[in-house]
């Protein structure tokens, strides 16, 4: 049955005293929308704007023509794509390359963190952040240089190495390409590490003393404290961090990959960002090199939605 005359005019208040609520509550924080306006204008500018070139992946793309004077193609470039044996490489690259840098940077910078956090000695403390911090401020193209001359033949490494008579000779590890994916992780993680844990520190701040304090009177050790208190304060921020993360699984880097790859290692060493480029700059086929970026995209958007709506029903469920 069809909703009585009562019940619409009900319904048209509600509406009408939630829109009302909406602004009233919009205009006691007038100073917060014109502070995020700038970066609401740099989003829209610069994120949904060029979304327009999206119709490229449907095209055989042409620079010097018009947008409506292209030639359509309709599904070909994503035909191509799907069919292309480099390509599922080059995706197995980037998921190998992504879940490496996620686990290992999640799992190193939650450690540094709780570590720094049971530190007492302030001096020693502030000293450590630092040292972990400034690897973070080197341009890749430094860094790259700096991983490529401890790694060369008579670089630190291999020295060290042969010293300790753990190998018979000099190894080319950037010249073999099963090494790549180890030496890519652990080059993320020195780089990122110290700035990863800055968000886990603001985090632990937040937590209540007076539950370390209770821990300590009931005896609770300092490992205890750490698994069963600042943990479970910090867990809804590495909930956040992880869902964020899983948004960009498809994402692995671009810098890293394309200083340190070379022609021995590049079977493993190339992602989708390199075969982007690589196509629709060096080989001007633009929509295959759109097509790839969509997919891309699209992917990274499932995961972010379905990671998001695993998170919720994991809380849901803690409810009841």
């Amino acid at each position: 049955m069809g909703k009585t005359a009562v019940q619409l005019a009900k319904s048209n208040n509600t509406g009408t005293s939630r829109f009302k609520t909406f602004f009233k509550e919009l205009s006691k924080q007038k100073m917060l929308m014109l502070m995020s306006l700038p970066f609401l204008l740099w989003v829209i500018v610069f994120k949904y704007l060029p979304l327009w070139g999206w119709t490229i992946a449907f095209q055989k793309f042409k620079p010097a023509k018009d947008l409506f004077d292209q030639k359509w193609v309709g599904w070909d470039n994503f035909k191509f794509l799907f069919q292309e044996q480099q390509f599922y490489r080059v995706l197995r690259n980037t998921l190998v390359m992504s879940s490496i840098n996620l686990v290992l940077g999640f799992v190193t910078a939650i450690v540094l963190a709780l570590l720094l956090n049971e530190l007492r000695n302030v001096f020693f403390k502030r000293t450590v952040q630092t040292i972990s911090y400034l690897p973070y401020f080197i341009s890749w193209v430094v860094a790259a240089n700096i991983v490529q001359m401890a790694l060369a033949p008579e670089g630190i490494i291999n020295v060290l190495l042969v010293k300790a008579q753990l190998i018979d000779h000099p190894i080319l590890w950037l010249g073999e390409g099963k090494y790549f994916w180890g030496i890519l992780g652990v080059t993320e993680v020195w780089k990122n590490v110290g700035w990863n844990t800055i968000i886990y520190l603001a985090a632990i701040t937040s937590i209540d003393p007076s539950q370390y304090e209770a821990a300590e009177i009931d005896g609770a050790s300092r490992l205890q404290r750490m698994f069963y208190i600042t943990l479970p304060g910090i867990k809804p921020v590495i909930v956040l961090i992880l869902i964020m993360n899983l948004g960009h699984i498809l994402e692995s880097g671009f810098e890293a990959q394309y200083l340190l790859g070379n022609g021995m290692n590049l079977d493993y060493s190339e992602n989708l960002d390199i075969f982007v480029l690589k196509y629709g700059m060096q080989m001007n086929n633009f929509g295959l090199a759109t097509a790839a970026g969509m997919f891309k995209t699209l992917v990274s958007f499932i995961f972010l939605i379905a990671a998001n709506n695993i998170a919720k029903r994991m809380g849901e469920s803690r409810l009841y």
